[in-house]
């Protein structure tokens, strides 16, 4: 069931024209601003999107040059299934590299504790009302998301359609707080 959903979605985004995504992206990023959690936030992980996901490349350039939070990005090492966090200072300091997604160049790795994360931007292929996502399959967010603390701020970002009814939910699963989409926030209880 989560393959059929996921190649679905993947279709529906695919279609997405480059001004689709741009203005859905906008509405998103002012559904993020207006939210309490956000504006009390220091140290946020943001996903660096690719492939017609919900765009965060607008958001992190623009709170870099308002310098008010700090930007953190993840990156992944060969053969470690863990995620890495890096401070991010400039946009033009990122690279493709894993999975084509764009990562801190090598000599821009400045290791950040993710102890001192408060809040996280996360990308999925779908979100069920009760905060549950489909990933990539790879696990990676899954596996990070276990180790924060519990009063970290779980932000999924998606287009409304990628908001389901109900996802099967496994084991291994972190639900987010809130979903934002293009037309609404959802908290989820």
């Amino acid at each position: 069931m989560k393959q059929t959903l996921k190649q679905e979605i993947f279709g529906k985004r695919k279609a997405l024209s480059k001004e689709d995504v741009k203005e859905n992206s906008n509405k998103i990023k002012k559904n993020l601003y207006s939210l309490q959690e956000f504006k009390q936030s220091k140290n946020i992980l943001f996903y660096v999107s690719f492939n017609n996901e919900v765009s965060t490349i607008e958001i992190i350039k623009e709170l870099l040059i308002n310098k008010e939070k700090n930007i953190i990005v993840p990156y992944v090492l060969k053969n470690n299934l863990i995620l890495q966090l890096s401070e991010l200072r400039n946009i033009n300091e990122l690279e493709p590299k894993t999975f084509g997604i764009l990562e801190p160049k090598e000599n821009y790795i400045r290791e950040f504790n993710y102890k001192k994360i408060d809040l996280i931007i996360l990308p999925g292929v779908a979100f069920d009302t009760k905060g549950h996502r489909i990933g990539y399959g790879y696990g990676y967010y899954d596996r990070f998301l276990k180790k924060l603390n519990k009063n970290v701020v779980k932000i999924g970002f998606a287009f409304d359609f990628q908001l389901v009814e109900k996802i099967p939910e496994e084991r291994h699963d972190v639900a987010v707080d809130i979903v934002v989409t293009e037309e609404k926030v959802l908290r989820v209880q």
